[in-house]
């Protein structure tokens, strides 16, 4: 699962939002700064406070994540993209096929979810802005073992970038998943990747209910 399929249920909680979305800003902006169900679940107590709202939406990410990347739809989506992407990669060895499956899958669910309803996107993008960067990295950094100074900094520029909305069209994903390519140092896709993402968007379409039971 993305930033959208792991928050689009909790808009109108933007400390909880904020939370699901911890993992994968962590991700990109300091990957030496784990976050782990042990250390985050204690701070986690009910209440509302801001707090335990950032790490109640820590847990429903690493819990959305455990089941989801389990099941029987996701390993053979990501299977059939893989084989896709393996056949224009043909011959290439700077690039991981299934690393593409996964990622595109996830992706392109984000999409799906955004066409079903954009104004939902709009408000995930207006909810994040409500909250304190600052507190969220402060918090975060009472929940790992190496604490990071970079997230308070990355928060902003995830809103104003905005490239959810780029999901919804293979020329713009194309453009962003290089992006990706290249902060893991793998080297970009030919333009051929185009129509590989066009077509996997109905193979991931036709599984969207098994990928999201319940949320569609």
């Amino acid at each position: 699962m993305n930033y959208f399929a792991h928050g689009f249920r909790f808009i109108d909680r933007p400390y909880f939002l904020a939370g699901t979305a911890v993992p994968d800003w962590l991700a990109v902006a300091d990957r030496a700064a784990r976050v782990r169900t042990p250390r985050v679940a204690p701070f986690a107590d009910g209440t509302e406070s801001p707090q335990a709202e950032v790490a109640a939406g820590i847990l429903q990410h690493l819990s959305d994540d455990s089941w989801f990347h389990n099941t029987r739809a996701f390993f053979e989506v990501t299977g059939e993209l893989t084989r896709r992407f393996r056949e224009i990669l043909a011959g290439r060895d700077d690039h991981h096929p299934s690393f593409l499956g996964h990622i595109v899958t996830e992706l392109i669910l984000d999409g799906i979810l955004v066409r079903r309803d954009e104004t939902l996107l709009a408000r995930y993008y207006q909810a994040l802005r409500q909250i304190s960067p600052q507190f969220v990295q402060e918090t975060v950094n009472l929940m790992v073992r190496n604490p990071t100074s970079r997230l308070a900094g990355f928060i902003p520029l995830f809103n104003h970038e905005g490239f959810l909305w780029d999901y919804l069209q293979p020329a713009q994903m194309l453009v962003r998943l290089n992006q990706v390519l290249r902060r893991v140092k793998l080297g970009p896709l030919p333009q051929e990747a185009e129509r590989v993402l066009a077509a996997a968007w109905s193979v991931v379409e036709s599984r969207a209910g098994e990928l999201l039971p319940g949320l569609l």
